[in-house]
């Protein structure tokens, strides 16, 4: 599995992301990217009709990607790849923003309309590109597979790897065993799931604004403490980016440098971008306009990768001195980092700031995998079962070894990223269409 992620994540899809997000920003001139006041505007429009608000459902999007990945992934980068793979996150951020836009758009136009409730996402876009007017033998395993993969990733990223940063956080603070955080989270994760099912999204969209804006002032509150040492940790990251220390694979050394692979990958993990999973949220929106849609995608991104991860990894590398000691833990190193700047009483805060974010991104992944099951087998007596089977992996993740995990995450991922980035590109037609027939739908009205 080394071996194959060193190519997959270290080559293939560093390649994918960056030939399909130049071709869509080609092929779509740029609009989604460059019109920064549209974007913006998309954020404060309201809609009526089924389904939840289109900024409900970033926010429910951003509870399945703001959470260990900002965090423990940052940390584990910056670990196994060095200061570079922060410069790596930013540039698969922002060549990944392109293609969260055409992710979106394309679940909104390919979602379906079940018992007054919106659902979508890629399996259904992947279906309906195979299929065409009639079912294809290869559409039907292309989105089984895409979609047990799904499966597989909220099973290991979205509670096995969440439940483990939660334990971890509170091992800093308390000799608390780790599997009575697991009867914990086993506890809120069966009200949530088996009796109250239908608050998922009331439960994640106060618990994301509050936990972010409390770690942003964590992390800020460090950086602003040696304000004068960030132009020599962004000098670090840059360095770092291009040099060839860490490098391997001779000729191909570049493609499968350690900052690459894991700057790139851990990007990924973080903000999800051309994966095909946050559009299962954003499909649940009550929009009339999957451009404006996809431009909350995109504002998703941006605040994902851009500004969580990077002040975490401000906040790492201003204490490396420290940080570095516990190398092989990504969350002590992060927890170490904010008790050298902020005093022991940060661990406290951290540890409940992880607890919220990994706790809505549990709650998150939660659906996602149960609408992957709903499109593969819609007998609601499987879902029960897989309720309990999720919440039963969140419960051992509290006290497991990561190492094969991590692994099989970014495995997944990095296949998932190749077969959705695959559907997106052969269906760029449609996605061009619905583009510029917005903005030329925009023009006219300002016309008018």
């Amino acid at each position: 599995m080394e071996i194959i992620n060193q190519y997959l994540s270290g080559m293939l899809v560093p390649i994918a992301l960056f030939f399909y997000s130049i071709f869509f920003f080609l092929k779509l001139r740029g609009r989604p990217i460059i019109n920064p006041v549209i974007i913006l505007k998309s954020v404060f429009k309201k809609k009526n009709g089924n389904g939840v608000s289109p900024i409900k459902a970033v926010i429910f999007a951003l509870a399945g990607t703001l959470g260990v990945g900002n965090i423990v992934g940052v940390a584990s980068a910056i670990a196994l790849g060095g200061a570079g793979a922060v410069f790596w996150m930013w540039v698969s951020a922002f060549l990944a923003m392109i293609l969260k836009y055409c992710e979106v758009v394309l679940a909104i136009l390919h979602r379906r309309a079940r018992n007054g409730e919106n659902h979508g996402g890629a399996m259904y876009y992947m279906t309906d590109f195979f299929n065409g007017r009639k079912k294809s033998f290869t559409g039907i395993i292309y989105t089984f597979v895409f979609t047990t993969l799904c499966l597989v990733n909220g099973f290991t990223m979205g509670s096995v790897i969440q439940a483990n940063a939660i334990a971890k956080s509170f091992e800093t603070i308390s000799s608390i065993n780790p599997i009575w955080i697991g009867i914990i989270l086993v506890i809120l994760s069966m009200v949530v799931f088996l009796f109250n099912g239908k608050k998922v999204f009331s439960l994640c969209e106060r618990l994301v604004p509050f936990v972010s804006i409390l770690y942003l002032l964590m992390s800020f509150a460090v950086i602003l403490k040696a304000y004068d040492r960030v132009p020599e940790v962004l000098g670090e990251i840059l360095n770092d980016a291009f040099s060839f220390s860490a490098i391997s694979g001779g000729g191909m050394g570049f493609l499968i440098s350690n900052a690459l692979r894991y700057g790139t990958i851990r990007g990924l993990f973080s903000n999800e971008a051309g994966c095909g999973t946050s559009p299962i949220a954003h499909a649940t929106s009550n929009t009339d306009s999957a451009c404006e849609q996809g431009f909350l995608g995109i504002i998703e991104v941006f605040i994902d990768t851009i500004i969580v991860c990077t002040v975490t990894a401000f906040v790492i590398l201003l204490n490396k001195d420290v940080a570095f000691e516990f190398i092989n833990e990504p969350m002590l190193m992060v927890s170490s980092a904010f008790a050298a700047s902020l005093g022991k009483f940060s661990e406290f805060l951290l540890a409940i700031s992880v607890f919220l974010f990994a706790f809505a991104t549990i709650v998150c992944w939660g659906y996602y995998g149960k609408e992957c099951l709903y499109f593969i087998n819609k007998n609601p007596r499987v879902e029960k079962i897989y309720y309990l089977f999720y919440i039963l992996t969140v419960f051992i993740g509290a006290f497991m070894q990561l190492d094969l995990i991590w692994q099989m995450a970014d495995l997944v991922v990095g296949i998932m990223t190749l077969m959705n980035l695959y559907v997106l590109g052969k269906m760029n037609g449609k996605i061009s269409q619905e583009t510029f027939l917005y903005f030329k739908k925009r023009a006219s009205r300002r016309k008018l």
